[in-house]
């Protein structure tokens, strides 16, 4: 049964709702009844991991799990074969039955290190969409338009541009869509970038004779650099179920900026708590300690307790004390007569992806030099020396430069 939970509890780490209004005049009004409401977030299981990006949404699915409504978690074993057209710039490789089906049981595994197993609702989207059929199909791409279609921002660019768009890609907002009225969802949760699909069921549940969902949108997550998407493909990930040991060295990596971030979008303290971290780190408290905090709760999360603390312990001992990792990678780099941007270095050392990147995290004072702190953007290293760098508390390179750039 609902309860009559502070609102902004389910409105916290969302990036919009949609219609507002609606929202909460039918959140007041599930409370007033005591009728629970079906609550959807639908995961296409393309990879076998999740990473804490993907868990801002299974973060609201919980909120409104605790708030007494109906968490339904939907793995999208039919819609995954298809492929989330989403932020594509070319058409992506549909996965077999097979795949889809290996991977959506390390998802059914990972997703109760959040939500209560024994309030949630497991749906696949392929028991409605398998039995739809060709007939069903064509009914359902009848409540759509190409026009409306290519409304939708990476479809128009890839339109303009003379990029191909193949066909079964305008079926998958469908599909999606087609999710919603088969659950007769009242919200669905989704990323920023899934806004056109989420209004897409909207309107799919208002012609199928449905009360229309409303829809809240969550951030995308950056990853580790700060500036990407977090992705696995990326390589700037947390992934779930990474050792203890692992996520607490990589939430430590992370730039004292992007760490607010991630207290605001992943911790459940309560904001209040999270402000007061904030004027103690402006009033002179080293951010590590506030970040070691972080840590210890995300460890502790997906792993038993006290896992955190000792995470943190082993950190520690491993860097805090100067010790290395006895697996540096070395490098040779060519470099002009006059040296080398340090930007640059550590971009030709695999430490960074650009030059912009390597600025940033100088900025962000995550570089270090031969375990010095580097501030100075313009610095550079000189030929014939070897440097040990560092971004970071987990990415070392000993790199030597030699004259010939």
């Amino acid at each position: 049964m609902p309860n009559t939970i502070d609102l902004s509890e389910l409105e916290r780490g969302t990036h919009e709702i949609l219609p507002e209004a609606e929202f909460r005049a039918r959140m007041r009004e599930a409370a007033q009844s005591g009728q629970s409401l079906r609550i959807k977030a639908g995961f296409d299981p393309t990879a076998k991991d999740l990473h804490l990006g993907h868990t801002l949404l299974l973060n609201r699915l919980r909120a409104f799990q605790e708030a007494g409504h109906e968490a339904i978690f939907l793995i999208g074993d039919f819609t995954g074969m298809i492929g989330d057209p989403t932020g594509k710039n070319e058409t992506r490789k549909p996965l077999t039955r097979e795949q889809v089906e290996e991977n959506a049981q390390t998802y059914k595994e990972q997703v109760f290190k959040i939500l209560d197993p024994q309030k949630t609702k497991i749906e696949f989207n392929s028991r409605w969409l398998d039995p739809l059929g060709a007939e069903g199909l064509i009914r359902l791409a009848a409540q759509h338009t190409v026009a409306r279609m290519l409304e939708r921002d990476d479809f128009a660019i890839r339109y303009a541009g003379g990029q191909p768009i193949a066909v079964h890609e305008f079926l998958y907002p469908l599909l999606q869509g087609y999710d919603s009225v088969a659950l007769k969802a009242d919200v669905e949760l989704g990323g920023t970038d899934q806004k056109f699909n989420l209004l897409v069921g909207r309107h799919l549940q208002h012609a199928y004779g449905q009360r229309a969902q409303c829809i809240a949108t969550v951030p995308i997550l950056e990853g580790l650099d700060g500036v990407q998407k977090m992705s696995k493909s990326l390589n700037n990930y947390i992934g779930v179920n990474d050792s203890p040991g692992d996520m607490f060295g990589k939430l430590m990596s992370i730039s004292d900026t992007l760490m607010w971030r991630y207290f605001e979008l992943l911790s459940f303290r309560p904001l209040s708590e999270i402000q007061r971290l904030r004027e103690r780190v402006e009033e002179g408290g080293n951010p590590r300690d506030v970040k070691m905090e972080l840590g210890i709760e995300l460890v502790d999360r997906f792993h038993p307790a006290g896992s955190g603390e000792a995470a943190k312990a082993a950190f520690i001992a491993q860097f805090s004390k100067g010790a290395l990792p006895a697996d540096i990678t070395e490098v040779t780099i060519a470099v002009p007569a006059d040296g080398m941007a340090l930007a640059r270095v550590l971009k030709e050392a695999g430490l960074v992806s650009s030059n912009g990147e390597g600025m940033r995290m100088i900025q962000q004072r995550a570089v270090r030099v031969e375990q010095e702190k580097v501030e100075d953007r313009e610095l550079r290293l000189l030929a014939g020396r070897t440097y040990l760098l560092q971004v970071g508390s987990r990415r070392f390179v000993r790199a030597t430069l030699v004259a010939g750039g």
